[in-house]
Order: structure tokens, then C-alpha cells, then sequence
């Protein structure tokens, strides 16, 4: 039926402009809600914002040739590599395609950047990728697999929001690796008027289904504080918080 479906919706649709085509479908939405209840209403366009969200982000790594667009506009890599240090060890946990860590490495030159990544398939492209002398990719679980090792900076790139006793990760970190800052970013919950008018309606708000939390900067601030750190650099860019903590002390129990 979704086959027959899509082939007379195909054929319709083909033969009009990019314009058409939009104005098609705006007009589809329009009948198909028009019966709903403002709540309902809500309801069903914040789902479809949130499915247009994942394909948009699909179209984004495409079009980017593997790397989402989003590395090249937000241009995070350049505030952690800004805010480490020649000579800073760094572990970063979490991460992922390896273009970041690659980047630190190339800050630090002779001193080592370990990458730590849940996803072996990302440790073995990060591996093939980005070769430097100073950088390497190990396959793990950072809840339960971090190096025994000891490192001047810790960083982390959207990945504490995926963690659900963060609070306790975070100690257990500054206990075995001795850092003596983070770089963090998280996305923020305040990032926008919709996100807790979905709460309030029951949609999902996250930006992913993977995500424990998304922050308000009192809540960023009030965990990473229990934690044993204290905010240096904390800002709001691109919906998101960014952060430099330093360790206030380096005997913070498990």
C-alpha cells in the first residue's frame, strides 16, 4: 500500500517546480490538521519537526561529503583547541569521527591526544583518518574503561548529556586521570521557546532520544559544581553551553 502510495504521490508531484512542490505539501499539512485541536495541532507538527530534524541533519553529513556542516558553522573545535595549551595531555571522551581530536593534536604537537570513542567503527575510520605522531584512538566505554593514565585536560563534546549519573562520572574522571581542566559543551535546554512547550504538551524535546538531559546553565552549573569543578568560561553559542572548568581539587571521592 506505502509502494502504491508513493508512486501516485510520485507522479503527481514530479512534474512541479521545487516551489509547487512546497506549496503542495504546506497545503496537505494545512488539511490534514485542520480538524485537530490546537493541542493536537501542536502535537503533530512538533513530531514532524522533530523527524525533519534527523533528515535535515542526514542531508547536512551528505552534503558535507561525511562531515556534518555543523563542525564548519559553529566552528566549535576552534574554542577547545583555543583553550588547551602546548604542553596539555588531553583525553577526549566521546570522540566520535576524530575530526576534533585531530585538531587538538595538531595544537599540542609533541604531547599525546588520546580519543576515546564507544563506537569501534569510529575508532577504526578516526584511526585511518587523522594520523599524527601525538594522536591516538582506543576503543571503550568511559564509564568503565578510562585509561589508566593521567591527563592535564579532559574534554567533551556533546556526550555528559548521554551519561545518566553524570554527577558521579565526572568525580570518578578527576579521581583517575588527575586533570586539571575540562572543556565541556551540551546542548542547552533553553535553546529555544519550543523546547519546553513540548514538554509542557508530552513531545519528545530532545534533540536526541539517546540524551538523559538537556540544560538550563543553573543546572550545568549546580552538577558540575557537586562534581568538584568550578566554571572559569561559560557561554551560550549556537543553543548550546560551552564551558572551560578547572579541578578545584584533586580529592574528590567516587
Amino acid at each position: 500500500m506505502k509502494k502504491v502510495i508513493r508512486q501516485v504521490l510520485v507522479f503527481f508531484i514530479k512534474p512541479l517546480s521545487f516551489r509547487r512542490r512546497m506549496g503542495f505539501l504546506q497545503k496537505i499539512i494545512h488539511l490534514f490538521i485542520s480538524e485537530y485541536s490546537p493541542k493536537e495541532r501542536l502535537q503533530f507538527l512538533f513530531e514532524m519537526d522533530r523527524h525533519l530534524y534527523g533528515l535535515q541533519g542526514q542531508a547536512s553529513a551528505t552534503y558535507g561529503k561525511g562531515i556534518h556542516s555543523k563542525h564548519r558553522h559553529t566552528n566549535y573545535h576552534e574554542y577547545f583547541v583555543k583553550n588547551i595549551s602546548t604542553g596539555d595531555r588531553v583525553l577526549d571522551i566521546g570522540s566520535g569521527n576524530g575530526f576534533m581530536t585531530y585538531d587538538m593534536a595538531t595544537k599540542v604537537s609533541g604531547v599525546e591526544v588520546v580519543g576515546i570513542d564507544l563506537d569501534q567503527s569510529n575508532v577504526e575510520s578516526s584511526s585511518n583518518h587523522y594520523i599524527q605522531p601525538n594522536l591516538r584512538f582506543v576503543h571503550g566505554d568511559a564509564l568503565k574503561d578510562l585509561p589508566d593514565e593521567q591527563f592535564d585536560v579532559v574534554t567533551l563534546s556533546n556526550v555528559l548529556e548521554h551519561i545518566d549519573d553524570r554527577v558521579s562520572f565526572l568525580r570518578e574522571t578527576i579521581r583517575k586521570l588527575k586533570p586539571r581542566k575540562f572543556i565541556i559543551r551540551v546542548p542547552s535546554f533553553e535553546r529555544d521557546w519550543r523546547v519546553p512547550l513540548k514538554k509542557e504538551l508530552g513531545i519528545d524535546y530532545r534533540l536526541d532520544e539517546t540524551h538523559f538531559t538537556e540544560y538550563t546553565l543553573e543546572q550545568f552549573s549546580d552538577e558540575t559544581q557537586r562534581a568538584g569543578l568550578e566554571i572559569q568560561k561559560i557561554e551560550s553559542r549556537w543553543g548550546e553551553i560551552w564551558s572551560v572548568l578547572h579541578v578545584r581539587n584533586q580529592d574528590v571521592a567516587p
